[in-house]
This record gives C-alpha cells, sequence and structure tokens, in this order.
C-alpha cells in the first residue's frame, strides 16, 4: 500500500505542472482516488477526484476549469494538470485513495509533491 506523488518543481506564473501519483502496490483500482494540497499556514485543501475507472471526476470550484483529473489504471497512475498556475497555487500537493467515490473519508495519503509557483 503506497502512494507516490512526483512531478512538482518549480515554475513560472501561467505555466502548467502535470502531477502523478502512482499505485505501487496496485492496490487502489477500485478505490476512488483524490488530490488535495497545503500551503504554510493554511488547511489542506480538496481540489479533484476521480473513481475507480476514471469515468467520473469532481472538483472544487477553486481550481474546476485550470485543473484536471486523469487515471490511467494501465499504469495504476492518477494525475492532476495544473494550468495557468499562479503563486496561490503554491503548497504541497497529495494524492488520497477512497473507498467510495463521493465519500469524504480518504484511508491512504502520499507523502506530497511540492508546488512552487514564481511571479
Amino acid at each position: 500500500e503506497q502512494l507516490v506523488e512526483s512531478g512538482g518543481g518549480l515554475v513560472q506564473a501561467g505555466g502548467s505542472q502535470r502531477l502523478s501519483c502512482e499505485d505501487r502496490g496496485r492496490t487502489f483500482s477500485n478505490y476512488a482516488m483524490g488530490w488535495f494540497r497545503q500551503a504554510p499556514g493554511r488547511e489542506r485543501e480538496f481540489l479533484a477526484v476521480t473513481n475507480w475507472n476514471g469515468a467520473s471526476a469532481y472538483y472544487a470550484r477553486s481550481v474546476e476549469g485550470r485543473f484536471t483529473i486523469s487515471r490511467d489504471s494501465a499504469k495504476s497512475t492518477v494525475y492532476l494538470q495544473l494550468n495557468d498556475l499562479q503563486p496561490d497555487d503554491t503548497a504541497v500537493y497529495y494524492c488520497a485513495a477512497s473507498p467510495a467515490y463521493g465519500s469524504s473519508r480518504y484511508d491512504y495519503w502520499g507523502q506530497g509533491t511540492q508546488v512552487t509557483v514564481s511571479s
């Protein structure tokens, strides 16, 4: 049971980044997968979730239209495409697994990947 995020880094405002979350144990193929972020001094923020096969997705209003979640079951990987990044998007981004799409319960978390947006 291991979720490993990657793809973070430094990007200029207006740029894009694609984050990956690999399910290395191939444990979560039947789980909904979500993305969250946490900036210094702020609470963790929900961003997006996709269901077990990637056919459904739901976004927080703050990122809808800029961020896109997707899932490649063959690679056991979930992605988060970040577009038009702004300095306020600077945070540690986490993926997490939930036993049910639409549930607020996430049982497994990755270690996070830092995204820093410069102005």
